[in-house]
Order: structure tokens, then sequence, then C-alpha cells
């Protein structure tokens, strides 16, 4: 499984629109949407940064690591 990444749920939480909270954190909504749909390979740490500070969160809020039936 690899890296789930939570955005939606934490933007749900904070009741944030996808094109708000990329204007707010400088990104494209184009690449908020990669990120927030799992198809990122990389997030910048300042990226990362920017979402925590505007969702009021932990970076463990937004990220989780699930291990693959393979990895057992």
């Amino acid at each position: 499984m690899g890296i789930i990444v939570n955005l939606d749920v934490m933007m749900a939480k904070r009741k944030i629109s996808a094109g708000e909270l990329a204007q707010t954190i400088g990104i494209t909504p184009a690449n908020l949407s990669i990120l927030k749909n799992n198809k990122a390979k990389a997030v910048r740490f300042s990226t990362l940064e920017k979402l925590c500070e505007v969702l009021d969160c932990q970076p463990g809020d937004i990220l989780e690591f699930q291990r693959g039936d393979d990895d057992e």
C-alpha cells in the first residue's frame, strides 16, 4: 500500500474547499488534486508545513503508512 494521503478528511473537518486550500497555500488546484488523490510521487516539506498550518493539524493527520500484504 505505502503512504496514504488523508487530505480530504482534514479538508472536510476544517470545512475548506480544494480551491480555497490551493490558493491559501500557493499551489495550483491541479497539484492539490494530485496530492489529494494519492497520485503524487513526492511532497515538499514546505508544502506539508503550509498544509498543516492552514488545516491546523500535524503531518500524521494528513499522511499515513499502510503495509501491503506483500510486506508482512
